[in-house]
């Protein structure tokens, strides 16, 4: 395996940086090299398992793509060969060095169910969805940047930012407007809860607008605001 400066240049942080630009910008703030490549690593769990359900030409096979990667997370669990996968591979590596829970990255699994079905999210189900796919990734990314803080507390942000790119996509409907004020609410007071070290597992919550598009440049504005003040 390789080091973390190797990583830090490797695929896996191209990959998040084309398909993952807003949480990939809000990991450029993590001092520590080694912390960033396994903060990608989560990201890139994360867009492995979106892509489940969009990529599949019915529910049957987006369920066998989840299954794939709950199989590969019991061989990283258990301490068995891990399938030779370059985010599995890396998340294997992220357990290894950081003690990190499966509670967070079994729930991303559960999560990506919701989008197998027909009918549209909204109302609260879309509030689960959201909490429970990129609010576990947002949990896993403070455990690794600061394992003794309370890293739960990072579960809304992470939340407010799916929102945010689901009614920028415009599947939220009426509601959404609302559902996304709310939704940041909660996270900036969850927010106050976490250590400096931990608040870019957050900070990409400063970016959902609920609007699409944005310049590079003026999401890292934001994003360097966000982190010099501590707030999203």
């Amino acid at each position: 395996m390789t080091d973390a400066a190797d990583l830090e240049g490797s695929d896996l942080d191209a990959l998040v940086r084309r398909v993952d630009p807003d949480r990939w910008l809000s990991s450029r703030f993590i001092a520590d090299a080694a912390a960033r490549v396994d903060v990608v690593a989560v990201y890139a769990f994360d867009h492995e398992l979106a892509r489940a359900p969009k990529v599949a030409s019915s529910a049957l096979l987006g369920e066998i793509r989840l299954t794939w990667w709950r199989e590969a997370l019991d061989e990283i669990f258990e301490d068995r060969p891990v399938r030779r996968h370059p985010t599995a591979q890396a998340l294997a590596e992220v357990v290894r060095r950081r003690g990190l829970s499966r509670t967070p990255l079994e729930t991303m699994i559960d999560g990506r169910y919701r989008e197998l079905e027909p009918a549209p999210l909204a109302g609260e189900e879309a509030l689960q969805w959201a909490g429970d796919t990129a609010g576990s990734a947002a949990v896993a990314a403070a455990w690794i940047l600061d394992p003794h803080g309370s890293a739960d507390a990072a579960r809304p942000a992470g939340a407010a930012w799916a929102l945010g790119r689901r009614l920028a996509s415009g599947d939220l409907g009426t509601e959404g407007p609302g559902m996304l004020r709310d939704a940041l609410a909660a996270a900036r007071a969850h927010a106050r809860r976490l250590g400096v070290a931990a608040f870019p597992a957050v900070a990409h919550a400063a970016l959902a607008s609920g609007r699409p598009g944005g310049s590079e440049l003026g999401k890292r504005l934001k994003l360097t605001w966000a982190v010099a003040r501590g707030r999203i």
